[in-house]
């Protein structure tokens, strides 16, 4: 039953953030396809969308979940294309903005263009972290089209500090108005956290400001998420109900009922945002989108967190462990877009552990397993 009043606490914390301005930035449209196979249709992402609007979120992301370009056989095919979907939900919305993602090489200029003439006003331009240096026309060109525009520095536990500032420094030349830390993996704790978006901070002009990304596989994504409030940033990635990949992103209901009882501004109705998560996301979930024993896995061993269905698919046709799977791709360190690696890497473990052999490796190659 939907309630009447408005989210706020009666009953403060103490806080050292008392006072602080956070943008709240929803993935369920686009992180949240991961989880559901890409299968979100038109219909549904206006209802979402419109319902976290309603709530006051000021910017929801609506791609494809690898983003722009995203639709192919190794990312999978969604119900409409990107244009279709940004077009739709930017026509309900009364005060957010629709983001998107893109990655360069796998989206191109012209896809931005097409994202932007549909309604996209923000754009993270995600790279590995290490690879800002792939960034630049992309960047540029949408500080061009005149867009809200971040740098988002993935699988941020992969580099250390002074690095990832040496990244962000890169970003925010080519005209990045905002930088990311991105915890893909959900594998850093708060001081990994801390670290990072401090060395940012350090070396960043004041007016660009730094996001954190986080997803929850190992329950930390609310306190990785003040964590990095607490060291500068002003925006933070999440999904209502927590619909992401993996174990999902930080639940943003349940963010901003932290913030509110530590005094972050936030602009969200509370009320409304648990209303959604619990009448409109969860019923759209194929599966509880939780931490069970795979997204665990992904946490504890580092390992990207769209990688979990291909890893229980992979797990399906060689019979080898979901989990053996995720660990043996943490210690090969794999990043997004190597997926091909994880059907190899299933293959290579089956036929060491003796469920393989030669002539049925190549059938099941053929069948495409």
């Amino acid at each position: 039953m939907t309630s009447n009043l408005k989210g706020t606490s009666n009953l403060k914390g103490t806080s050292n953030l008392k006072g602080r301005k956070v943008a709240l930035h929803d993935m369920c449209l686009r992180d949240g396809m991961h989880a559901k196979r890409e299968q979100i249709s038109v219909e549904q992402m206006v209802t979402l969308a419109g319902a976290l609007d309603d709530a006051g979120m000021p910017y929801i992301q609506v791609t494809h979940g690898a983003g722009l370009g995203g639709n192919s056989v190794q990312h999978g095919f969604a119900l409409a294309s990107n244009q279709a979907y940004i077009a739709a939900v930017a026509g309900r919305m009364t005060q957010a903005k629709v983001s998107v993602l893109l990655i360069p090489g796998l989206g191109t200029m012209k896809e931005l263009q097409e994202a932007f003439d549909a309604g996209a006003r923000s754009v993270h331009v995600a790279t590995h972290c290490t690879e800002a240096d792939t960034s630049p026309q992309h960047i540029a060109y949408a500080r061009k089209l005149g867009m809200d525009t971040t740098g988002f520095l993935m699988m941020a536990h992969l580099n250390d500090a002074a690095g990832i500032a040496k990244q962000g420094k890169l970003m925010e030349s080519y005209g990045a108005q905002t930088v990311y830390v991105t915890d893909s993996a959900g594998y850093m704790l708060p001081d990994d956290v801390k670290e990072r978006v401090t060395a940012l901070r350090d070396v960043l002009k004041p007016e660009t400001e730094i996001g954190f990304h986080g997803h929850h596989n190992l329950g930390m994504g609310i306190a990785n998420s003040i964590a990095a409030i607490e060291a500068g940033a002003s925006r933070i990635d999440g999904s209502v109900g927590g619909l992401g990949a993996g174990a999902g992103n930080t639940p943003l209901e349940v963010f901003a009922a932290v913030c509110d009882r530590m005094g972050i501004e936030t602009g969200i109705d509370l009320f409304k945002l648990m209303d959604t998560a619990e009448d409109i996301v969860l019923p759209m979930m194929d599966h509880l989108v939780r931490v069970d024993r795979e997204s665990l896995t992904l946490g504890f061993a580092g390992v990207y967190s769209t990688f979990l269905l291909h890893a229980k698919k992979a797990a399906n046709a060689y019979g080898i462990p979901a989990r053996d799977i995720l660990i043996e791709l943490g210690r090969k360190k794999m990043i997004g877009g190597q997926e091909d690696m994880i059907q190899d890497t299933a293959m290579t473990m089956a036929k060491a552990r003796g469920l393989l052999t030669e002539p049925a490796l190549a059938e099941t190659t053929l069948a495409g397993a």
